[in-house]
């Protein structure tokens, strides 16, 4: 397995992933030209953050996006942990623990983050399972939302 960041040529299967994981957690169906503009955003402007994603034997097994959202009291930035996907076939392998290793090693190369924050769906029960096996603690914060 190699863990790498997010390039170019990874756009359509990033795509992909994010289709499939809104339509499984959400039961949404994304706009396909907004979702494609989105990802390719992200991978042309690495001051927003940057995707990691899994390889075997050149496929991507799962992916996650990392934004960022500076702190004043810290003088660090929050890394925001997103659009997390494994595709079914890979999960319960350790991807999403590797990704996320990759992710606080990038973190300590830049200087440190001031914590690592993620969102999950309520009833995600067995990602927070892995979450919490990986040291990630339920925040105090809720959050709140306008549309």
């Amino acid at each position: 397995m190699i863990i790498r960041k997010g390039q170019q040529a990874d756009l359509h299967a990033l795509v992909n992933f994010n289709q499939a994981m809104a339509q499984e957690t959400e039961g949404l169906s994304l706009d396909g030209q907004v979702l494609e503009k989105g990802v390719n955003t992200l991978l042309t402007s690495p001051e927003k953050g940057f995707y990691l994603v899994a390889e075997i034997d050149g496929e991507i097994a799962g992916s996650l996006m990392v934004t960022f959202e500076w702190s004043d009291w810290r003088a660090k930035d929050y890394y925001w942990i997103q659009s997390v996907y494994i595709r079914p076939l890979n999960r319960r392998q350790g991807i999403y623990g590797k990704l996320y290793q990759a992710v606080k090693n990038i973190a300590t190369e830049n200087g440190g983050a001031a914590s690592f924050r993620l969102y999950v769906e309520k009833e995600n029960t067995k990602a927070q399972q892995t979450y919490s096996a990986l040291g990630m603690e339920q925040s105090y914060y809720l959050m709140y939302e306008q549309k």
